[in-house]
């Protein structure tokens, strides 16, 4: 059993090309984004486990011995990759969630809940411990936050229950796990996003836990090898907006014109192609033409967006804003508002940089400088995490 503590971290995400033909069964890019949820796992012997997520204010604790005394046959789940409906009525029992608990507060508890009596239950007795997780991705923005919290669970889990072994060698500040671990914590990450979900694609987990890019088509996930880390604005225009409703949308005008839709979602696999061929050469041999053309698939992206429906004018200002300053941008996710990304060259000028972020700031956006095609699920030494990341963490 591990004795000290332990803290892992693993990126949100963000879709570079794709979306919405990805339901029409064209090719998707997804990218891991640089903003990370962070996972402090502290083991104890007060008899009690402890779950406190600050971010959205919640924090419930357990005793050991009445978990212990649960039937938890119900998590027998052989091959299957998702609980029933009948085991998470069962797990709301089992948790004592408040009546006036918000749902994304109800949801992660169940998956923290989910993920520890089903990783855990095969040790002679229950783990206590004292997990804290907080995260730089704001909720329900289309960035993979959920995933990324349940990645970090999965992993600080396994390790807790010896299922995989820590990575990180004395004198590291940084490691990563072997594939054949990987693949058991995006395994157990999917069981997690089913509780938060019910049938989530497993990209977001995917790319979580691998980190880089990877393409998505028609349910087969593949990585991109070595894929370049591009630097980019985060804009998070704040509109709220329905990702099955925009969804709908576009398949409504796809029924209603046909011979207009289906092309511009063919035109989208095109650019989702080109993007990734255009990656693996960067990757490669890197050169300044490059980005030019990963400009352009970009302007024409956005534009095939507009034309199916689910553009907005907040997403426009972010358009036009960053146009002022020589960028080009595109929405990112279902649209309608929710967040848009921004490329950033390598030979920009700083002032240029600041000056647009400024802009967005001024439009009352949220702007974030970060990059695209960071690494996967993570350990880190405590000592090495900056100081807005140690606080998040309460301290270490």
């Amino acid at each position: 059993m591990l004795s000290g503590v332990l803290v892992v971290s693993a990126p949100g995400k963000v879709i570079l090309h794709g979306e919405h033909a990805v339901v029409h069964g064209k090719v998707a890019l997804a990218v891991a984004l640089n903003l990370r949820t962070f996972l402090r796992l502290q083991p104890h012997s007060n008899g009690q486990v402890t779950l406190n997520l600050p971010n959205i204010g919640t924090k419930q604790t357990w005793d050991v011995a009445n978990l212990q005394l649960l039937d938890t046959s119900f998590l027998e789940q052989g091959d299957v990759s998702a609980p029933t409906a009948e085991q998470v009525e069962k797990l709301k029992e089992v948790a004592g969630i408040p009546k006036n608990c918000a749902v994304s507060e109800h949801l992660a508890v169940l998956a923290f809940l989910y993920l520890y009596l089903a990783i855990c239950r095969k040790q002679r007795t229950l783990p206590s411990l004292d997990i804290t997780v907080w995260s730089e991705l704001p909720p329900g923005a289309g960035l993979g936050s959920s995933a990324a919290y349940s990645v970090c669970l999965a992993a600080a889990l396994l390790i807790a229950c010896e299922d995989i072994s820590n990575p990180l060698q004395d004198g590291d500040s940084i490691s990563r796990w072997p594939e054949e671990d990987l693949e058991l914590i995006n395994h157990w990450a999917f069981r997690g996003e089913r509780v938060i979900h019910g049938n989530p694609s497993g990209v977001d987990n995917a790319i979580s836990t691998w980190g880089g890019a990877l393409r998505y088509q028609q349910g087969k996930i593949s990585c991109l090898n070595r894929p370049p880390a591009l630097q980019i604005l985060l804009t998070n225009t704040k509109i709220p907006r329905s990702t099955k409703a925009l969804v709908a949308g576009v398949r409504n005008r796809l029924i209603k014109f046909p011979e207009i839709v289906a092309p511009l979602l063919t035109s989208i696999d095109a650019i989702s192609r080109e993007c990734e061929r255009v990656l693996a050469e960067m990757a490669a041999a890197p050169a300044p033409e490059q980005y030019l053309v990963l400009e352009e698939l970009i302007d024409m992206n956005q534009h095939h967006l507009n034309a199916l429906g689910v553009g907005h004018t907040s997403l426009d200002q972010l358009c036009q804003v960053t146009a002022a300053h020589g960028l080009h941008s595109k929405l990112t996710g279902a649209g309608g508002g929710g967040c848009g990304i921004t490329l950033l060259k390598p030979d920009l000028e700083r002032a240029e940089v600041e000056a647009a972020k400024q802009a967005l700031t001024d439009c009352r956006f949220d702007c974030w400088e970060t990059s695209i095609g960071a690494p996967g699920v993570s350990v880190h030494s405590a000592a090495s995490l900056s100081g807005p990341v140690r606080q998040g963490l309460g301290g270490l």
